[in-house]
């Protein structure tokens, strides 16, 4: 390979091809399993079932008795610098679009891989060293079920992955209330209108008690992005309750308050504070989507309206445990609808701090842009059309990805490109220029 073809591929690292497959479980027969993401418009979602198919269990058999742990394995090396995961299980015999799925366990960071910068090797066929296990929930009803393992990798182009595997649930059964108390499973990136910031692990709005942090090579983690993301909070039976003593009154910007004496409850969206004499305790649940909340547990998203702000906004990523502790994450736009990612930090160096917008960054210096042939960034995040069209920016650049432009991404060390957005990019290493056209997936 040339020096030029080595510097490029270095470069173009996120966006190689390859992918992982779930073994276990043993997943169904039909559809056949195969190891790349979902299509961008969700027509293979759920389980990658293509229209007029069905599902077969193929040989595939896999009790499991309530409350056991179970293991979660995988083939393959594109690990993509690991990302986050879930396992989810619903009661339907033939999955589709409609089915409900709820999560069982959620993994962010360091699933389907740890401590990675990129892929493991290019060996499609090689045992993934790192073993996931899972708790089955032992009040839930027994019966058949089918499990999904979903991956939203950590590096490449914004794609969702999911393997599903027909599962016998066996033991005394519980209640079916138990099982719809659990969280939903999280849907982005076909076409929903939520997607995932690249370069960083996700922050699951809902990911249920279920939960483990595990990290990447990187502590970079970010909230999902997009109007039409799953809300952020408590399982979708939780409310506000609480009981006390004497009487009092109080008052805020949004649905939740409430006054009186003895018991009550409530939920609403919004936030709120208030004053009032008397004593008790309880809890108001926040709905996602509003333009002011208070600190919520689950990393929740918030967009801020703010006069004045920039089109395109920046977003804030945060550590697990900050997000836990029902810190906040803050981002301005320029509507109370729309939140985009960050731009040029998240992906130039993996860091964990938010990234100014493309606007703010150019004007202060910091952009990474170095010649004045290339072109501007674009907001990751905001729309962008057709699939797979670059957008040079000197020695960084960014590509055109289900429908929405990516974080700003480094070239390697000692190359350039020329020109600013279309369907080629040119990349020069010392005296050397050569045009890609390439539609690279992750």
């Amino acid at each position: 390979m040339s020096a030029f073809r080595s510097l490029f591929a270095a470069s173009m690292v996120a966006l190689a091809s390859g992918h992982m497959l779930m073994n276990t479980p043993q997943p169904y027969g039909t559809p056949a399993l195969v190891n790349g993401p979902l299509h961008a418009d969700g027509s293979n979602f759920p389980c990658q079932l293509t229209a007029g198919g069905s599902f077969s269990a193929g040989g595939a058999s896999n009790t499991y008795p309530l409350g056991s742990e179970q293991e979660l394995k995988f083939t393959g090396q594109a690990v993509h610098g690991g990302g986050s995961c879930q396992v989810s299980i619903t009661y339907d015999s033939n999955p589709s679009a409609s089915s409900t799925w709820k999560v069982i366990r959620s993994i962010e960071g360091g699933c389907p891989a740890q401590g990675q910068t990129g892929n493991m090797g290019d060996d499609a066929n090689a045992a993934d060293p790192y073993t996931y296990n899972f708790t089955v929930p032992d009040n839930i009803p027994t019966g058949s079920v089918t499990l999904a393992w979903t991956w939203f990798n950590k590096i490449g182009n914004r794609e969702m992955y999911m393997n599903c595997a027909p599962v016998t649930l066996t033991g005394t059964s519980g209640s079916k209330s138990n099982f719809d108390s659990l969280p939903d499973m999280f849907v982005a990136n076909v076409g929903n209108g939520c997607g995932t910031v690249d370069s960083t692990d996700l922050l699951f709005p809902n990911p249920g008690k279920d939960v483990v942090s595990m990290n990447g090579a990187t502590s970079a983690f970010s909230t999902p992005t997009g109007t039409g993301c799953q809300a952020a909070g408590a399982a979708p039976t939780a409310g506000g309750s609480g009981s006390g003593s004497g009487s009092g009154s109080g008052s805020g910007s949004g649905s939740g308050s409430g006054s009186g004496s003895g018991s009550g409850s409530g939920s609403g969206s919004g936030s709120g504070s208030g004053s009032g004499s008397g004593s008790g305790s309880g809890t108001t649940a926040a709905a996602a989507g509003s333009t002011s909340a208070a600190a919520a547990a689950g990393g929740v998203f918030v967009t801020v309206a703010t006069s004045g702000a920039a089109a395109g906004g920046s977003a804030a990523t945060t550590s697990p445990a900050a997000a836990k502790s029902g810190a906040s994450t803050t981002t301005t736009s320029a509507t109370s609808t729309t939140t985009l990612p960050a731009a040029a930090g998240g992906a130039a160096g993996g860091a964990s701090s938010a990234a100014a917008p493309a606007s703010s960054a150019a004007s202060s210096g910091s952009s990474t842009t170095s010649s004045t042939s290339t072109g501007s960034a674009e907001a990751a995040g905001s729309a962008c059309s057709p699939d797979g069209t670059w957008n040079c920016l000197g020695n960084s650049y960014q590509q055109c990805a289900s429908g929405v432009w990516s974080v700003v991404m480094p070239l390697a060390q000692g190359t350039t490109c020329k020109g600013s957005q279309g369907s080629s990019i040119d990349i020069v290493s010392g005296r050397k220029s050569r045009r890609v056209a390439l539609r690279f997936r992750a």
